[in-house]
């Protein structure tokens, strides 16, 4: 019989988040080398030990699931017969990792058809996790703590904003759109903890009017997802992961509500 969502243990998904975060970090301590792809994007031996740790991880306890990871997307060959596949992030925020301000995180999330069902977002820096699996709502947990139980909090007419902005990223096109939505406080934030900050009721909204690739967002969809959110794209269509050949997303907003 396939595997299917409900058999997957979240409790294990985290573990290997914490096993990759745990490779970061000791690289995070000392000297960090970093080059660079041919996008120009930054790459560190973090992110290849971190990818190293979960795609193993991954392999080992669920082999029937392809994997999409941003460090070898030419070994994807697509989801499985049932429409499952893993999303992986294995350090997100590498421009922040850099900085060494600690706004990085691993990102895991399982899509179903196209539908992110299962996230983990570990910011190991800051020793916060945040998880979600479907239809069993969406959870924080700091350091070595208990999970508790977090949701959005919807914005109230007449109130500011808050909304989440990248710390490495913004334009006229990000302040004409906070200019239309009016009073606001911006929040800076590096890599998908603005999504989860959502998610946890701290702010209201992420708008977010440049690139982004499929594994910046899946494993902090799921979450926000289950907390009461969703991340639409300028048109209102729920951000789809149906179509892994093109790894592009485009421009969306995350948001409280629905």
């Amino acid at each position: 019989m396939a595997l299917t969502l409900f058999d997957i243990n979240l409790d294990l998904i985290e573990a290997i988040a914490v096993e990759a975060g745990d490779a970061i970090m000791r690289v995070y301590e000392n000297t960090i080398d970093v080059s660079y792809k041919d996008d120009k994007s930054p790459l560190t031996e973090a992110d290849l030990s971190a990818n190293r740790v979960i795609v193993a991880g991954l392999k080992k306890h669920y082999p029937e699931f392809p994997i999409l990871t941003e460090e070898a997307v030419g070994d994807f060959k697509g989801p499985s017969m049932d429409g499952y596949y893993w999303l992986v992030d294995p350090l997100d925020g590498t421009k922040e990792f850099i900085k060494k301000n600690g706004e990085f995180t691993v990102n895991i999330a399982l899509i179903y058809h196209g539908v992110p069902v299962l996230g983990v977002v570990l910011a190991p820096a800051k020793g916060l996790t945040y998880r979600a699996q479907e239809g069993e709502g969406a959870w924080k947990r700091e350091g070595h703590g208990e999970l508790k139980k977090i949701q959005v909090s919807l914005h109230k007419h007449g109130t500011p904003w808050k909304v989440m902005g990248s710390r490495s990223h913004g334009d006229a096109a990000m302040d004409a759109w906070l200019l239309k939505l009016g009073l606001h406080e911006l929040v800076p934030m590096g890599s998908s903890l603005k999504v989860c900050l959502i998610a946890e009721g701290f702010a209201h909204v992420y708008p977010r009017l440049g690139p982004t690739r499929l594994w910046d967002t899946a494993a902090a969809h799921a979450i926000l997802k289950e907390a009461g959110g969703e991340i639409r794209t300028l048109e209102g269509e729920v951000l789809s992961y149906g179509n892994p050949s093109e790894v592009l997303n485009p421009f969306f907003i995350a948001s409280c509500h629905t």
